[in-house]
């Protein structure tokens, strides 16, 4: 539930405001329920293989690990080193958003120079050995709920204005509404707040019963977390109307950016306003903290399984941390902080995750049903297969609505298209694989 909060549903309610107007709590709803759908396929891999490694684990199993699988899960990690330094970007570029309500910022590179302060800091702060983040974690999730629970009385206690959940034509307006471009975009920044409700199953090695616990702490992290969203996206519109946000991302100045201090400031003045903004950022710093740190782990302890780039694979000579992989996924991420705005940096993190992890696990769990059978299943998702097969349909779905970038350079304009990238990503991932299965003398080119 930590990593699933984070900076995501502050920087994301105006985004999906925008959007989707007067409909923008129907957005929250269909993430929640793409969350819990892709939950059960989480929870069936989780519970029956609970080892370290996730997503890299299954995909292995599922495909084979002396061929497809070892592709598979080289692809990825191969991704990690993009779109982990893209959620690392989209953190900082929020922390700048809210830093420019405590202090202005009206010349366009300063938010970049704080967005790429704060990577650099992160950098310098894990450049040594961590030995524990526990203590970090219960100062986060204590902070996160202390915020979120204030944000929510202020807006029960003080509502202003009106909100519905379903659309003005009811149910008969729902099936077009879902299947809208304007449902699409939002979407993809809903469930980018929701991630995270797997990361339980990175730690499927270190839990007592995880048969039991998997399961139950994907669907807790999921219920719980869309019960405050909800109540959050409520209580601010009750006090700032949706009309009043599209109006400020349509003009100078928009002050949708840091939504949750004009939201605060309207409530209780601006004193509680800068007490929340700094509550956001520490949120937000201490999150992007344990995400660069969980990263940084990923393609070291892929090459040192002997299933990725070796280089990845180094530890610092006194300190011993992976101090390759620390310093590339963070130089990325301060490159990215600097070059990309925040809706773009969502877009390019759902592109890169969903064909790979998503989808390619979902497909994967139905060949494991079929190689070994249900019978020694801890956890069987119900209507199999059908939420799997709605799983892909609709992360498809979001695939193909992410919108493409406006993107200028070097005094050329195009459209950065997503989708696009994310295959081209998988292009270069499978050339890189090659060349080194070649070099090693293993499949497809030795036994």
């Amino acid at each position: 539930m930590i990593d699933m909060v984070g900076i995501g549903p502050f920087v994301t309610l105006p985004l999906v405001m925008g959007f989707m107007g007067p409909n923008f709590l129907l957005a929250w709803l269909v993430g929640a329920a793409l969350a819990a759908v892709d939950g059960l396929i989480w929870s069936e891999l989780g519970a029956a293989y609970p080892e370290a490694g996730g997503s890299y684990r299954f995909l292995k199993l599922a495909y084979g690990e002396q061929k497809w699988g070892r592709f598979m899960s080289f692809l990825y990690v191969w991704q990690t080193l993009i779109q982990s330094p893209l959620v690392l970007a989209s953190g900082a570029i929020g922390f700048a958003q809210y830093f420019g309500y405590l202090v202005p910022m009206t010349e366009w590179w300063q938010p970049k120079a704080v967005a790429g302060t704060v990577v650099l800091l992160l950098i310098v702060l894990l450049y040594r050995r961590i030995e524990d983040i526990g203590k970090l974690g219960v100062a986060l999730w204590v902070g996160v709920l202390s915020l979120m629970a204030w944000l929510i009385f202020g807006g029960l206690t003080h509502p202003n204005h009106h909100v519905d959940i379903l659309p003005a034509g009811g149910f008969t307006a729902l099936p077009g509404l879902l299947l809208s471009a304007a449902m699409g975009q939002s979407a993809v920044k809903t469930i980018y707040s929701y991630l995270g409700y797997y990361n339980v199953c990175h730690l499927g090695a270190e839990i007592k019963e995880p048969q039991r616990v998997i399961p139950r702490s994907i669907f807790l992290s999921i219920l719980g977390i869309a019960a405050l969203y909800l109540l959050l996206n409520w209580s601010v519109g009750t006090v700032i109307p949706w009309q009043e946000v599209q109006s400020w991302q349509a003009g100078a100045g928009d002050k949708s950016q840091f939504i949750i201090s004009v939201f605060m400031e309207r409530l209780y003045g601006p004193a509680a306003a800068t007490v929340a903004t700094g509550m956001v950022l520490l949120v937000a710093f201490a999150s992007l903290f344990a995400v660069l740190l969980g990263y940084s782990r990923i393609p070291y302890a892929a090459a040192a399984d002997g299933e990725f780039l070796p280089v990845f694979g180094k530890l610092h000579p006194t300190k011993h941390f992976p101090y390759v992989s620390l310093l590339l996924l963070g130089g990325v991420g301060f490159v990215f902080s600097l070059l990309f705005r925040l809706g773009e940096v969502i877009s390019a993190i759902l592109a890169m995750r969903i064909l790979v992890q998503f989808v390619g696990q979902a497909v994967g769990l139905m060949l494991l049903r079929k190689r070994r059978g249900t019978a020694t299943l801890p956890f069987k998702m119900p209507l199999y297969p059908l939420p799997v097969i709605v799983a892909i349909v609709v992360w498809l779905f979001v695939f193909w609505s992410i919108a493409p970038a406006e993107v200028t350079w070097g005094g050329l304009h195009f459209k950065l298209y997503f989708q696009v990238a994310a295959l081209g990503m998988m292009a270069l991932g499978t050339g890189a694989f090659l060349l080194w299965s070649r070099r090693l003398g293993r499949w497809p080119f030795g036994q």
